[in-house]
């Protein structure tokens, strides 16, 4: 079908007990609503594609920047922690006008995971998680961060940040302009630019992250709204084990594998990815008397 032109999404900011969130709002009067929540080290933009086409295909969009990554605050001495997120996103999915339907990828999904099966009732009208299950292979995760740590010093310019991610990401075709470069990165006193996120986050999310896989199994196995899992079959985070644990815990859940895609699934096959999120979408609003049917993107 012809969809009509995005809407251009609307920037705010929400409030936190201690900080501020940049949050996006695409097709603010549509339904249902879908909440994104990016990866660790991302920002909103991961979304901007599929955001783009969920809303002028009918859906609510709402992307945002967690605590201490994109245009959010830092958090003051650096002390990250995994319940400051996902008390984020919970009060985030609170504001919305009905519960969301949370897409996560990665960091996103697992705070999902937590905020699904852990409060009660639901936050969310349904998940979906986006490579991500709740115990992961630690040789995909460590490559992640050797990347991020990788650049302490900054680049010099965008042509030489566009080099070392094309290097990172050797399935993409396209090397990243200028223009997609600037919400990535932030140029110090020292006139060098550097990553968005915040440095300390290395030294709090991560290292408390592996203590978390037993909590986040509890949590995967209390899950009861409908679930969809898209993993990117050439991913080394998620892997055909870790998917069999995890549909052995949420038995109901649909596993949709996108051959063509990576750890990063929304950026290596985004109208793969769109398309299986709308059928999702569709399927939920088929079931429900409360809105109507989203509008059928059929992949390229």
């Amino acid at each position: 079908m012809v969809i009509a032109d995005a809407p251009p999404p609307v920037v705010s900011r929400f409030l936190v007990a201690d900080l501020g969130l940049a949050v996006e709002t695409r097709h603010p009067d549509g339904r249902p609503t879908l909440l994104f929540a990016h990866g660790f080290g991302q920002t909103r933009g991961a979304w901007n594609t599929a955001a783009s086409t969920l809303a002028a295909a009918g859906c609510r969009c709402v992307s945002f920047d967690s605590r201490g990554h994109g245009e959010s605050d830092r958090v003051a001495g650096g002390d990250y922690h995994m319940e400051q997120f996902a008390d984020d996103l919970l009060r985030l999915a609170g504001a919305q006008p009905q519960p969301p339907v949370l897409v996560g990828a990665s960091m996103g999904g697992l705070l999902g995971l937590l905020v699904a099966g852990e409060i009660s009732p639901s936050a969310f009208r349904a998940l979906v998680l986006v490579d991500i299950t709740p115990r992961w292979e630690t040789a995909g995760v460590e490559r992640i961060l050797t990347f991020m740590q990788a650049h302490p010093e900054g680049f010099a310019d965008f042509a030489e940040a566009a080099e070392q991610i094309a290097g990172y990401l050797p399935q993409r075709r396209e090397r990243k302009t200028e223009q997609q470069l600037r919400p990535l990165l932030r140029q110090s006193a020292d006139g060098r630019l550097r990553w968005h996120w915040d440095p300390a986050l290395l030294a709090g999310m991560v290292q408390e992250s592996a203590r978390y896989q037993p909590r986040l199994q509890a949590a995967a196995a209390a899950v009861g709204i409908p679930v969809l899992l898209l993993s990117g079959a050439r991913s080394d985070v998620v892997s055909h084990a870790t998917v069999g644990e995890f549909l052995q815990l949420v038995p109901h859940a649909r596993h949709v594998d996108l051959p063509d895609a990576t750890h990063m699934v929304a950026g290596d096959a985004n109208e793969a990815f769109t398309y299986e999120v709308v059928r999702f979408v569709e399927s939920l609003e088929a079931s429900s008397k409360a809105g109507p049917r989203v509008g059928t993107v059929e992949p390229q």
